[in-house]
């Protein structure tokens, strides 16, 4: 039996301070971009299509002081979208096109701190991830892109 997940919408204060201020989790200035296509999309969890505008940003998923507290880009859309987006699987192919072929998924404890990290494949992931939710200390599992290492998203057990 499947233990039931959730990918955490990425924080609402970011999304503000990013699209009304134009900085992002670092206090820098956030970069404005026309998607050429393809960007992962953070906040609606797809890809850009050609032409939208984006935001380029630096995100941190962490709320905790510590060695594993670190931030990584995310594409954003300038502008808020009305999409409903899935948060009860990862997008991953061939049925959504967000993560494409390969991410790491990286397991930490309620702590903030690492106890596991794994490069999958899209057609291992689920299969991984579930492994990782067997484990009591498992409180989160981020996932990233492995190519250029983009925050992806948090997934946190159903409640």
């Amino acid at each position: 039996m499947s233990i039931p997940y959730r990918i955490e919408p990425i924080r609402a204060d970011f999304l503000t301070r990013a699209r009304m201020h134009g900085l992002d989790d670092q206090q820098q200035p956030v970069e404005y971009q026309q998607a050429q296509g393809g960007e992962p999309c953070r906040d609606v969890l797809r890809r850009a299509r050609p032409g939208e505008a984006l935001i380029l940003a630096s995100y941190s998923p962490f709320s905790l002081p510590g060695p594993y507290h670190e931030f990584g880009p995310v594409f954003i859309l300038r502008d808020t979208s009305p999409a409903t987006v899935n948060t009860q699987a990862l997008p991953l192919a061939p049925v959504a096109d967000y993560f494409k072929d390969t991410l790491v998924l990286r397991a930490y404890t309620a702590s903030e701190r690492i106890v596991d990290g794994f490069v999958v494949t899209a057609e291992d992931a689920e299969a991984r991830l579930q492994g990782l939710w067997e484990r009591d200390e498992v409180a989160f599992v981020l996932a990233r892109f492995a190519g250029y290492g983009c925050f992806g998203c948090c997934l946190r057990r159903a409640a």
